[in-house]
């Protein structure tokens, strides 16, 4: 897979835009994509990290490919190494770790880390927390059926993932008053079946909410061009900068993903 290059843009990028999560994430990554530039503009260089079951900071595997976790990954040398343009971020996703057995303190660690390096970069950051009132009504045959589906090694009971998950939530909540982030909840309304996947026909709603609340400087606002209308599309699809597959490492150069006003993606 060839790199997209700088001089293959007709636009140089006007901001960045860091995208931080798991399934909910890669599901919608287009679209998420989308509905930022019709709040803050682009063309835009997007830094990804996401991936079905990406922990936030130990390795995951789900199948045969294995991918690091958020926070050892290679956006954050990538993004300190960049020049400051206006930015913008969206964490979300936060969870997964509880079914792999980690606790609530320690995935907060990890979050903590990941808003402190966006910090740095005069991000703006809007995270959203979990959805817990769709995952604690899963009634005990539900749940078990979306255990193996998802988390085969979790052992956890229901009860011991639904009190790990309050935790959790109150500490996101805590988190954000802290650093004065955007906090998104997500209504259970929104949620499918298994209680932590954004449902199809909720997506437009939830992540046109989520990328309502980033807010381009009054200084910034004679370079955006805005996409009222915007409909977005791959000219070539992003591929990991690192993962494993079958257990044998596979590279591939930044940015690797291209869309169609020329704003290009790269997925770590």
């Amino acid at each position: 897979m060839r790199m997209i290059k700088n001089e293959q843009q007709s636009s140089y990028p006007i901001n960045r835009v860091v995208l931080v999560g798991a399934s909910n994430l890669t599901l919608s990554l287009r679209k998420i994509i989308q509905h930022v530039q019709r709040s803050v503009g682009g063309p835009s260089e997007i830094l990804v990290a996401a991936g079905h079951g990406r922990s936030y900071g130990q390795s995951s595997q789900v199948l045969i490919r294995e991918l690091p976790g958020i926070v050892q990954c290679g956006l954050w040398d990538q993004l300190n190494a960049r020049a400051i343009i206006p930015s913008y971020a969206l964490m979300t996703d936060i969870g997964n770790d509880i079914p792999y057995g980690v606790c609530p303190e320690q995935i907060l660690q990890w979050v903590a880390w990941c808003i402190d390096e966006l910090t740095k970069v005069t991000a703006q950051v809007v995270i959203t927390n979990l959805p817990i009132q769709s995952i604690e009504a899963l009634s005990n045959k539900r749940f078990q059926l979306f255990r193996h589906l998802f988390f085969p090694s979790c052992i956890l009971s229901k009860i011991e993932v639904v009190s790990r998950v309050k935790a959790l939530h109150q500490g996101i909540a805590t988190l954000a008053q802290q650093k004065q982030l955007i906090l998104c909840e997500q209504p259970s309304q929104w949620m499918g079946a298994d209680g932590f996947h954004i449902a199809f026909m909720k997506r437009e709603r939830a992540y046109r909410e989520f990328c309502s609340h980033f807010v381009v400087a009054d200084d910034d606002l004679s370079s955006a061009t805005y996409w009222s209308g915007l409909q977005l599309s791959w000219q070539q699809r992003p591929h990991f900068a690192l993962q494993r597959v079958w257990g044998k490492e596979k590279c591939c150069p930044q940015p690797s993903g291209l869309l169609s006003n020329q704003t290009t993606v790269s997925l770590y």
